[in-house]
């Protein structure tokens, strides 16, 4: 009888968490069972292709569904949101500041006769996505194989730096540059003991650039509840599992609002000409340090054909999602008019 209790103690303490130590499960709610069979029917009908969707609150996931194999997946730019958080380390062990100068840090990279735009760029303007430029220079600067960095500044700069907001993913890769050329480290390494370890997070496959740093803005693979994780480190402030991970003020500056945006690929003036409105649009409610404001005081990491870490501060809750639609709006409307009336 002894045995048994005990065989039972051990299967009742296994069944509060995932088999490889990850987040504690709970059970639902019948109000979220029902609410999550809507989503599921909602996107059916649809036709979306959600791959995964996990919902935690109250630090128990109380709902998870893989419509595909539970394979590392391609984040797109929600590895925006951890290139941000290795910058928030490097910040907080006086490796940089936001006020660094991208032409001091890569002096090598400086074109001739730099403008005086280009020489105010910092690494505040990098991570809010205003660095001056008129147009993302991603694509093009890309497809050579030439240096990413100078190709950053040689791009033209329009505005002042910090007055304009273009969505620029070349930006991030000179933040993940940064941080490698302060640490001697490439951003997935410098994460290995402050992020990944501590969040039991096995070290992802992160893409590189041909010069072998890591490309920041994209190319990061994780499992969904990896994501999730990230997403109940920064819904309790940084911490997880008790203990301070990410530096408290960097978790509050990286998930307000720190500029006005507009949607990626865009401006204001198109944003206009598209009728496009604050009040039902997620895209614009400002940004962060690499991370949207959304709407219903929530935040979120964000990667293209739908990829999410959804934080809700004020339902305690998390969602994580990876998908491959063409319509990210409707795909997070839908988890805003079934899912978030249930938690």
């Amino acid at each position: 009888m002894k045995r048994i209790l005990i065989l039972a103690a051990i299967l009742a303490v296994a069944g509060c968490a995932s088999n490889n130590g990850g987040i504690p499960r709970g059970k639902a709610p019948e109000r979220l069972d029902k609410a999550m069979a809507d989503y599921y029917q909602t996107i059916a009908d649809c036709n979306e292709e959600i791959h995964s969707v996990m919902v935690v609150q109250h630090g128990k996931v109380l709902a998870e569904k893989f419509f595909s194999p539970d394979t590392a997946h391609v984040l797109h730019s929600v590895s925006k949101t951890f290139t941000s958080t290795a910058v928030g380390f490097a910040i907080s062990e006086g490796l940089l500041s936001l006020e660094t100068r991208i032409v001091d840090l890569f002096p090598e990279s400086v074109p001739e006769n730099p403008s005086e735009n280009l020489q105010k760029v910092n690494i505040r303007n990098l991570l809010t996505m205003n660095s001056g430029h008129a147009t993302d220079p991603t694509g093009l600067v890309r497809s050579g194989d030439g240096d990413w960095i100078r190709g950053f500044m040689e791009w033209p700069i329009k505005y002042e730096p910090g007055t304009c907001y273009c969505y620029n993913s070349l930006g991030t890769y000179l933040l993940s540059a940064a941080v490698q050329k302060v640490s001697g480290e490439k951003v997935v390494d410098y994460l290995e003991s402050r992020l990944w370890k501590p969040l039991g997070i096995e070290k992802p496959f992160w893409q590189e650039s041909p010069a072998g740093i890591n490309t920041g803005g994209w190319g990061l693979y994780l499992h969904t509840e990896d994501m999730a994780k990230l997403g109940l480190c920064l819904l309790n402030g940084g911490k997880y599992g008790g203990k301070q991970v990410i530096p408290a003020e960097w978790v509050k500056e990286m998930s307000s609002c720190q500029v006005p945006s507009v949607p990626a690929g865009t401006n204001e003036e198109k944003m206009r000409e598209s009728g496009t409105d604050p009040a039902t649009s997620d895209w614009l409610q400002g940004y962060g340090y690499q991370m949207w404001r959304c709407r219903h005081n929530a935040f979120r990491a964000d990667g293209a054909y739908g990829q999410y870490i959804i934080v809700i501060p004020d339902k305690d809750a998390v969602i994580a999602v990876t998908a491959q639609v063409g319509d990210m709006q409707a795909e997070i409307n839908h988890i805003w008019d079934n899912i978030l009336p249930a938690l």
